[in-house]
């Protein structure tokens, strides 16, 4: 449901409260309970747990509608993404990569895959693709929130025959609509903002190929990479609420920015929606609202460690996109970046309470 009676396209709010509801009937629920059967009566849509879920299919309207394409869910981000990997390159297939994305998905391709690999900073300067089979986008990237022209950057590609796919995690779908601008595929965690409560592992991918979706489906029927229908059933409630909290994320963000930016303790503050930064302009006109997440430095990891230790409301966390406000020290997941470089993921806190918190924390 994209538009209301008098053809006006309807706002986010409205899109995510309604996006993948079940029919109106006398008596019937708002949403649908979770289908937790492994079998099915073979009369129907569904025949066996592995290959279809109802409460699967609600989330996948859902999120498709909110992307513009059609959705596969699977149980994780990395699972999503994986599997697009492994469908879509084969040996000796050329694939770039943003050498400062989710460190992960290197990983993957490092140790899983046997292709060749260009990794590229998301600032660029990029290079032409000739004789590549993929080019994976991450805008805003993580944790460095840099952030690439996906219009221009899938009209190069595409001129030199390759996919383009976006991780499109850091944005959310209500941030940013990749499909739209030209790229073929978007992946997502849903762990993330997307479910919201910190409580679910969750994934999808999302493309206008409806021969590459059933392709999808079939991967994830075939190699069992399927999600858990409460899972499922707890991120589309989450969704419902997409609007609300990334409104008070963002305000949370822009607010915290605005003291981080002057504070002596803290250097190489990011944020794509901030005038100040230096993705600003970018971002602004690709992206439909920006999200919570900020990046900075401070000294060292003991700066680190006691700001953490002074903070009342903050938790050390490696995910991000949810309720509590977290802080997370990149480094020592591997990411090559500076010791006491944080991600730290603005929550639903008022925001009052949380500039003062932060202030305390940083004194």
């Amino acid at each position: 449901m994209t538009a209301g009676p008098d053809g006006r396209e309807y706002g986010d709010g409205t899109r995510v409260v309604h996006a993948g509801a079940p029919e109106r009937l006398p008596g019937g629920a708002f949403m649908g309970s979770p289908v937790f059967a492994s079998a099915f009566h073979l009369t129907g849509e569904d025949t066996y747990g592995r290959s279809g879920n109802p409460t699967w299919r609600a989330l996948e309207a859902a999120l498709g509608e909110l992307d513009g394409g059609e959705c596969v869910l699977f149980p994780s981000g990395m699972a999503a993404i994986s599997t697009v990997l492994r469908l879509v390159l084969r040996t000796g297939d050329t694939v770039v990569l943003p050498g400062d994305g989710y460190f992960l998905t290197r990983k993957f391709v490092a140790e899983h895959m046997d292709v060749v690999v260009r990794e590229v900073p998301t600032a660029g300067p990029w290079p032409d693709f000739d004789g590549v089979s993929l080019v994976l986008l991450e805008t805003p990237s993580n944790p460095g929130l840099d952030v690439c022209d996906i219009a221009a950057l899938s009209h190069a590609a595409h001129a030199a025959g390759a996919l383009v796919a976006v991780d499109n995690t850091t944005a959310t779908p209500l941030g940013q609509q990749p499909l739209r601008l030209g790229a073929d595929i978007v992946v997502a965690s849903d762990t993330k903002a997307v479910a919201g409560h910190s409580d679910v592992l969750l994934g999808h991918v999302s493309t206008t190929d409806a021969v590459l979706a059933e392709r999808l489906r079939g991967a994830r029927t075939v190699g069992g990479a399927i999600p858990g229908p409460f899972e499922a059933w707890l991120a589309h409630r989450g969704l419902g609420t997409l609007d609300l909290r990334l409104t008070r994320q963002a305000a949370n963000a822009a607010a915290l920015y605005d003291v981080l930016r002057v504070h002596p303790a803290v250097t190489g503050l990011r944020w794509p929606g901030a005038p100040q930064d230096e993705a600003y302009a970018l971002a602004a006109r690709q992206m439909r609202r920006f999200g919570g997440v900020l990046t900075f430095q401070l000294p060292d990891v003991a700066a680190v460690d006691a700001f953490l230790a002074r903070s009342r409301l903050i938790a050390a966390s490696t995910s991000f996109g949810g309720l509590h406000t977290s802080l997370d020290r990149r480094a020592q997941w591997g990411d090559p970046v500076p010791e006491g470089l944080v991600r730290l993921s603005a929550g639903c806190e008022d925001t009052a309470d949380l500039v003062t918190d932060v202030l305390a924390a940083l004194a």
